[in-house]
């Protein structure tokens, strides 16, 4: 059996964790995950995904606001004596004391074809730079920004109506089986890791706010991506009689007008002129309401 304690967070890394703990030829020794915070309307102290798992299956549960300054959480993970160590999304960045604990090494599952796309939105940036593919890989944590050796790719197709919520589910259903292959790969060394190119390089920065602001004078393409890369997370968005109108769907049309003019109304939904071409807005959030239609929201400002 191969000993790992699994580092994560948020629910996409859930099916991996269900999957390593169910592995005929994986141990799960503990999981690492981030300290309980609010959510909701209540603000009550909610547990992760990751978490709630490992209380379901008595797992030991660390969850230390800084690990690295957390000395009684590594002696812990020290007394466990893991073979690994496996991150994926866990949200904190692992001191070189850290790294060094377990006997082969620290594998992380990225949500891109590194080098491209290091950094923490890698599956967003993909789709609002209007890729094509992507995939997922996973690598031997360095210090450094997802750096390491990679052990393993697997490629993942991008179609023009991809959202980050499908590539998240995606990426959810296919990390499991390439994390269990890269452990047993690497014990049974079949697998050698290969460095990085450091020739394709790019870096997936944290989004901006003001990113999430539609700007009309862009071209079509590049909204549709906007709207498609950031879909309700956080969403992309214009404001309307100083209200602020979140975009779910949109289509790429040939209309032309003024940028960020209304061209057209149908049952469709509303054209909206842009720096080139036209978006067809399908479904928004208004302010204070839930989602609907752009025509029913249109019909319902002329009342």
């Amino acid at each position: 059996m191969i000993n790992i304690v699994f580092f994560g967070t948020p629910k996409i890394a859930l099916k991996s964790l269900e999957y390593l703990y169910n592995s005929d030829k994986i141990n799960v020794l503990a999981v690492v995950t981030q300290p309980d915070k609010p959510a909701g309307r209540g603000h009550k102290l909610t547990m992760s995904p990751i978490k709630e798992f490992a209380l379901t299956k008595n797992l030991p549960v660390f969850q230390p606001k800084s690990i690295r300054k957390s000395p009684e959480v590594i002696e812990a993970l020290k007394d466990l004596k893991p073979d690994f160590f496996v991150t994926f999304a866990f949200g904190q960045i692992l001191s070189q004391e850290v790294l060094d604990i377990p006997k082969y090494a620290t594998i992380n599952l990225h949500a891109s074809l590194l080098p491209k796309y290091r950094g923490a939105n890698p599956i967003q940036r993909a789709i609002i730079n209007g890729d094509k593919e992507t995939g997922i890989c996973t690598m031997i944590t360095e210090l450094g920004l997802d750096c390491g050796d990679v052990c393993l790719k697997e490629i993942i197709k991008i179609s023009d109506n991809t959202t980050c919520v499908d590539l998240f589910d995606e990426i959810s259903e296919k990390s499991p089986e390439l994390l269990e292959k890269t452990l047993i790969g690497l014990v049974e060394k079949t697998i050698t890791p290969q460095k990085q190119c450091e020739d394709g390089v790019c870096f997936a920065n944290k989004l901006d706010k003001d990113e999430c602001l539609i700007d009309w004078n862009k071209d079509a393409q590049s909204i549709h991506n906007l709207v498609r890369g950031i879909y309700k997370f956080p969403c992309a968005y214009f404001m309307h009689n100083g209200k602020i109108i979140k975009v779910l769907e949109t289509k790429v049309r040939n209309g032309k007008g003024k940028p960020g003019e209304f061209l057209n109304i149908n049952k469709e939904g509303i054209e909206v002129a842009c720096g080139d071409k036209s978006i067809l807005l399908v479904r928004i959030k208004p302010e204070g309401k839930g989602e609907m239609s752009a025509r029913d929201w249109y019909n319902g400002l002329k009342k």
